[in-house]
Order: structure tokens, then sequence, then C-alpha cells
């Protein structure tokens, strides 16, 4: 019997593999940072092929690490970077444009456009999403009529979309299957969430050819095979989940009512609420979890773009760290913010604000701020953001959360502390930190019978560390004030006409 399954994990910044044996340990790991792009402000892009050569050199390398070859994996699971809008030519394989990453905000004109003429409501109502360049729709449509010849080549069915994870699964089975998974297709403002089908009505509004689109499977089953060319036998693709899905997922957060926040180049806090959509108030996305053997589950999502991705900043773009593991030791040389608030609008805000058109600010600077205080303010941003969500879940869901379970390549012990009190309850980190893989291996492995069933891989899960409450509810206080203050005037920087 195979022994193992194969995950990759294609994320924002950094493609990665993993191999998981039947005790849900993943036993090797390699991961290669790829190259971002930004061609104009409030543009990101990535180049679609040096994703494909990134993950495919990592799942080659990471079997190699291991000593393995592809005749002992019993299946893969790819987890993905979601909302990024891949477009390529059916006959030749080639993008017809560089990916569009779900950062990117040059779409925003086209979302006040469709606000404009009223569809906001429309698309909420089936998508679960907010109107907003965040997702796949206004995406494609921007190629469509931007990048010469797009239009009617999509017309005439010479054209595909997709998601990463469709991207992926188009190479690995080398151009045989144009797939996806309902917690993918759930993100692009295209499905619906209801019918779990693409929405005619929608597309005609965004004027997209419904030939474009990949047929919707559920999120565990055997979607294709690998060619013998890659791994020298024909491997199963059996899982599939949007990375901020998978993490949920691989936290085992399978009972309604559990929560999860990875904190990687952005942060998604995630709720399993069950068998049926919860309708947001506070401006949540209500989204599929993932469906498995005809058995849809939903989740209620806030998004916090710039996670990590403000100590991406701080060493990429300010120089004032080398690695991202410096952060935590440069913000423990000062004993609090001195003052400091950072508002990480970089890209807008997503939930609770979505607002579009905000941008990054620091509040608070004096001639006694220090590197020290930037590095402590930028973590405590992340903290605030995530904060600013989950109270807006607890009063959606009207539920008072007792628990955080916190996984992700950005997490830190003082990060998470600042996370714990300010939302005074624990926070716990898995002692295996790798969620989002591990989530993508779970649904491959119960998609080829690797596990049998959710409650045996509930058994995997097992805590590494817990963060209590520490800072007193007056110094919480006084922060939070502050905070609200920052944003407050970071709302609406950029005017909706530039």
């Amino acid at each position: 019997m195979k022994k193992y399954i194969l995950s990759l994990d294609q994320g924002t910044s950094v493609s990665k593999a993993i191999i998981v044996n039947q005790d849900g340990e993943i036993v090797s790991l390699v991961q290669k940072e790829y190259e971002q792009y930004y061609p104009k402000p409030g543009w990101i892009e990535q180049d679609a092929n040096e994703i494909w050569y990134s993950q495919a050199s990592v799942a080659e390398e990471v079997l190699a690490k291991a000593g393995m070859t592809g005749a002992d994996i019993a299946g893969i699971g790819i987890t993905n970077q979601r909302e990024t809008t891949i477009i390529w030519d059916r006959i030749t394989g080639q993008p017809i444009y560089n990916a569009i990453v779900w950062q990117d905000k040059r779409t925003s004109h086209i979302c006040d456009k469709l606000k404009k003429n009223g569809y906001a409501s429309l698309i909420k109502a089936k998508t679960g999403l907010i109107l907003d360049a965040f997702f796949s729709a206004t995406k494609i449509k921007w190629l469509l009529n931007n990048v010469e010849g797009a239009r009617e080549k999509a017309e005439r069915g010479e054209l595909a979309f997709g998601t990463v994870d469709c991207w992926l699964i188009w190479k690995l089975t080398k151009g045989e299957k144009h797939v996806t998974d309902v917690s993918n297709a759930s993100r692009t403002m295209l499905y619906n969430i209801h019918t779990l089908e693409w929405d005619q009505e929608i597309l005609d509004i965004m004027d997209i050819p419904a030939s474009l689109l990949p047929k919707v499977c559920s999120s565990s089953e055997v979607y294709g095979y690998t060619k013998r060319s890659m791994f020298g036998t024909d491997i199963p693709i059996s899982g599939i989940c949007g990375d901020q899905q998978a993490a949920l997922f691989g936290q085992v957060c399978f009972e309604k009512g559990m929560v999860e926040n990875t904190y990687n180049t952005g942060c998604f806090i995630l709720m399993n609420t069950g068998d049926h959509p919860v309708e947001s108030k506070y401006d949540l996305i209500t989204t599929i979890a993932w469906s498995i053997g005809g058995k849809v589950t939903y989740a209620l999502e806030g998004s916090v773009f710039m996670g990590g991705a403000v100590v991406q900043w701080l060493r990429d773009g300010l120089g004032l760290i080398h690695s991202t593991e410096e952060i935590e030791t440069l913000a423990l040389t000062e004993k609090d913010n001195g003052g400091v608030y950072i508002v990480p609008a970089f890209t807008g805000l997503g939930a609770p604000y979505w607002d579009q058109y905000a941008r990054g600010t620091f509040w608070g600077l004096n001639m006694g701020t220090s590197v020290g205080h930037i590095a402590r303010a930028s973590l405590e941003s992340i903290a605030h953001r995530s904060t600013d969500v989950l109270r807006a879940m607890e009063a959606d869901s009207g539920m008072k959360f007792t628990q955080l379970r916190a996984g992700g390549t950005m997490v830190s012990k003082t990060l998470l502390q600042y996370q714990a009190d300010y939302l005074d309850i624990p926070v716990v980190q898995p002692k295996n930190n790798e969620i989002t893989a591990l989530g993508a291996a779970y649904l491959a492995g119960l998609g080829v019978g690797f596990w049998e069933s959710m409650d045996e891989i509930r058994q995997y899960w097992k805590i590494a560390n817990e963060y209590h409450v520490q800072m007193d509810k007056e110094t919480v206080a006084h922060q939070k004030k502050y905070w609200n203050k920052a944003v407050s005037r970071s709302l609406n920087w950029i005017d909706s006409d530039e």
C-alpha cells in the first residue's frame, strides 16, 4: 500500500510541497519564493508559468529530499492562493497575460460602475461576496477587454479561465482536465453558492462567456491523473481546496462554530457555519468551505489583505529587517508601541470596512519613534485587524468565541500574545503549523481512501502552544481607542476618480 500523500501549497509569495504520512505527520517539506510584479500603483501580477515551474520544482525536490518516487504517493492534494486570475489559450497552453493577483485593485472602477448600476445586492445574494476587485470576476472582464484579441478568442471557446488550482491541474494533466472545486469557484463572484452552479445572470452582467469556465467538482475526489513524464507514474489528483478553507480543514474545525485564523501574506478568519450559508450583516463573506461526499459545508469569512505582507514590506520595501524572523526580536526592544499605529491598508481595507480606496498610514510618529516601535506597531496592526473581523463574526453568528485556532507561516509568540490580549480569549497554535498544506493533504487522502473518515483525521490535531490573556483591560481599551481613530483617518484616502 502506498503510504504517503503529496500536498502542493501554492501561496501568494511561496510555492510549497509537503509529504504527509498516515499519522498526519509531515515527513518532508520544500518551499521556494517566486517573484511578484508591480507594473502600476495598485497592480499586482505574477508570471503564471513561473507559478507552475516553482510548484513543479518543489514537488520534485520534496520527493528527492525524502528519498521517494511517485510510486510512494497515494494521492495529490492542491491548495492555492484564491481569486488570482489566469486565462490561457486552450491550444498552446500559454497564458494570454500575467496572472492578476487577488490583491490587485485595477478593476475598482469596474466595481464602482456595477455598484452604481445596482448589482451589489444581487451579487451578494447569489455568491455571498461583497462586490469588490478582490474577486476574480472583474479581473476576467478586464483581461477580456484589455488583451488584444482575447474577447474574440473567448467567444470562440479558445480560451480557458482558472484560479491557480485549475491552472496547476491543467499543467499536471497536460491539458486533459479543466476543473476546480466548489471552494475556489465560490471565490470568483460568478458561482451561485445556493444552486451550486455558475450563474448565467452574473455572467451576462459581467459579459463573460461561459465557455471560459472550468467544471466544478467536490473538494475530495479523483479529478484526474498526473502524466508519467513528471513523477514516473500516474498519481491521482484527489483533493482541491482554496488556501483559507484548507486551513480551516487542516485545523480540524469540523464542527459548526469553530473558528480559525491563518497568518500568512494576508490574514483570513473563517468560521464553520455548518450546512447552511449565514448571511452577514457586517460585511463578512459567506463562502463554501468544502464539499465532501455530496455534503457542502459553509463558512463565514473575514479578509485582512495585509498580514505578513506588512512584515515583508518592512524587509523588502524599507530594508528595516533582513529576514521576517527578525521582526519579533526588533519589536521586543521596546516595552510598548510608543504611540505609533500602522493601518496596513496598502491595497485597501477588507472586512468589515471594505474600502478599496483606503491606503496604508502611520499615525503617532514623533522624534522619539524608533525602529522597534515601528516593528511592534506592525505586529499589533495584524492583531488589531484580525480582532476587527472576529468581533464582526461574533455579531453575525450570535456566538461568543471561547478559542481561536491560529496557524500560518507568519505566526510568532509576540503576535499571538497580542491576539489573545485584544480578543480576551485563548489563542491556540497546533503542533503542526503547516495547516493549509495539511488540509489539502487530508482532503486528498479522503478522496482515495488513504484515511477512512474525518473522525480519523481529528485525532492528528495536537496543541503546541496556548496563549492566555496578559494585558490589562485598560491598556487594551487605550490601544483600541487609538486604533479605531487611526483606521477612521485612513478610510477613503484615494479619490475614486484616480
